[in-house]
């Protein structure tokens, strides 16, 4: 607005002007069409005079115009100049802005590439740890199965017939299994003295000894026979018509997971015990396999 205004003053005054020098261009050419027509001398002279002073106000006029339009041209100029610089000014915001820009676009893709990279990172730590965990999973397995390995391994058990008092077991007319029940010891439950079995917890050597004690008889032999699975493996027999009769025998065996061993009565024998323990039935593991 302020640059349209200056403009418009420049148009009036250059009109001005304009029509000013037609006003005096009518006038001269008035006086000279007079002189051509032989007016009178003194009236020509007064009337150049006033014409002269016509066109000296009109010469002042026109300068104070012209003044005043370099006036309006030199500031119609620094506007310029200002609005120039002022462009300039805002080519140069509107190029740092640009560059802003440009750059802000690089740091976003420089951002994404190091999340794609933490994304890419955390999955593979979720990964490891995975693995980590399956591994752990794996050892605490071996290391529960070693345990157990460890104290399968100490397998040992030693029994006698009676727990308390003294008494003779038979006759029989057929093999009866022997229940030792006075356990003294057995390292890892192997023994049972509710039924009289030993049951292999693990594949391996096993020694077993058993001792049978009697009175002597005519008729009845202290005898007795170790079973394994219900195979007949080794016997302990000794018959005399009187005293005390003692036998025993001892075998190792390779047992596997759950085979049973046992010790059964001979038929028609006879077998003692009393609280000096003397009928007894023990075994361990002498190594696994």
């Amino acid at each position: 607005m302020k640059m349209f205004f200056p403009l418009f003053l420049l148009i009036c005054s250059f009109s001005t002007a304009q029509l000013q020098a037609e006003s005096d261009s009518e006038i001269i050419a008035h006086l000279r069409q007079t002189e051509s027509q032989g007016g009178e001398p003194g009236n020509v002279s007064e009337h150049q005079q006033t014409c002269t002073h016509d066109i000296q106000a009109v010469l002042r006029e026109m300068s104070a115009c012209l003044a005043a339009l370099k006036v309006e041209v030199k500031y119609l100029q620094k506007e310029n100049e200002a609005q120039e610089a002022k462009m300039k000014e805002l080519e140069l915001q509107k190029t740092e802005l640009k560059q802003q820009s440009q750059a802000q676009e690089a740091k976003m893709k420089e951002l994404e590439l190091q999340k794609t990279e933490l994304k890419q990172q955390s999955q593979a730590q979720a990964e490891e740890l995975i693995n980590i965990k399956a591994r752990a999973n794996i050892t605490e397995n071996q290391v529960e199965t070693l345990r157990r390995e460890g104290e399968v391994k100490r397998v040992a058990f030693s029994a006698s017939l009676l727990e308390s008092g003294s008494g003779t077991f038979g006759p029989f007319n057929a093999q009866i299994t022997l229940v030792f029940r006075r356990v003294v010891v057995n390292i890892g439950n192997a023994y049972n003295s509710h039924t009289g079995f030993f049951i292999a917890p693990v594949r391996g050597a096993y020694h077993f000894k058993f001792h049978i004690h009697g009175h002597g008889h005519a008729s009845y032999p202290s005898a007795a026979v170790l079973f394994k699975n219900g195979e007949h493996i080794f016997s302990a027999y000794e018959r005399q018509p009187s005293g005390s009769v003692d036998a025993s025998n001892g075998v190792t065996l390779l047992l596997e997971v759950g085979d049973a061993v046992s010790v059964r009565q001979w038929e028609n024998s006879r077998i003692f015990d009393n609280e000096n323990h003397h009928t007894t039935f023990s075994g361990h593991l002498l190594f696994t396999m």
